[in-house]
């Protein structure tokens, strides 16, 4: 099946360029010039993934996002000229997936509009079959498996020791798999909002987990930095 894009940009020359290029990669579009006019085609029509833009008429970015994110769990990329540290945070912590700065090159979008998708199908099928009753909890990326519901991670065949809070961390990063996590969020999500502590706590635990998971710890590709933001786990 077809994956559909919904573009929601207010530049007519980007909106047109942007359509052109994923249409030749074989994506069904649609488009959007202002945040109203977004909500409603994503009601409408259920894209699998939206490019949004966050300077926009009638609503911004931002809001069109906390606003879908609430509805919807598809993967939303942000195309923005605004490339403070801040304004990445903030777009990923409402929701966002990835923040892409304008201007960038056509070809890195499409690989990572593919690989957004990618992850989004692949945890989908994985959600459908702990409906109904498969293995749902047991998340495998290729050498390494991690049970949710028996509280174990297996890495080359072999039961691997974590701490609780190491299993925490982990379970929390391969259930958003490429996702961009901010510090902030994950020390909420895993310490809970009432832990006295800061961020470099999720620092060191990161370490610790890219110690007993990575082939090479210096050169993570299971748990990468996103820059000026957080963490991602990539599989």
């Amino acid at each position: 099946m077809t994956d559909k894009v919904l573009i929601v940009e207010d530049e007519v020359g980007l909106q047109e360029t942007l359509s052109y290029n994923l249409k030749r990669e074989g994506f069904q579009v649609e488009m959007a010039g202002d945040g109203a006019k977004a909500l409603e085609t994503a009601r409408s029509w259920h894209p699998d993934l939206i490019l949004l833009d966050i300077m926009l008429p009638v609503m911004d970015g931002f809001e069109v996002c906390k606003i879908l994110r609430a509805e919807m769990d598809i993967p939303i990329l942000f195309l923005s000229a605004k490339s403070d540290e801040i304004d990445r945070v903030v777009g990923l912590e409402i929701g966002a997936d990835d923040y892409i700065i304008k201007p960038f090159s056509m070809r890195e979008l499409l690989v990572r509009v593919k690989a957004r998708l990618k992850t989004y199908h692949q945890l989908h099928e994985l959600k459908e079959k702990d409906e109904t009753g498969g293995p749902g909890d047991k998340l495998a990326f290729d050498n390494l498996t991690v049970d949710l519901a028996r509280h174990e991670v297996i890495l080359n065949g072999k039961p691997l020791q974590l701490k609780p809070k190491e299993f925490e961390l982990l379970a929390y990063l391969v259930e958003n798999r490429g996702r961009a996590l901010t510090r902030e969020l994950i020390l909420d999500k895993v310490w809970g909002w009432d832990f006295v502590g800061d961020s470099r706590t999720v620092d060191v635990h990161i370490r610790w987990l890219r110690s007993k998971i990575e082939k090479n710890p210096e050169e993570p590709t299971r748990i990468v930095t996103v820059r000026g933001a957080g963490y991602r786990f990539e599989g």
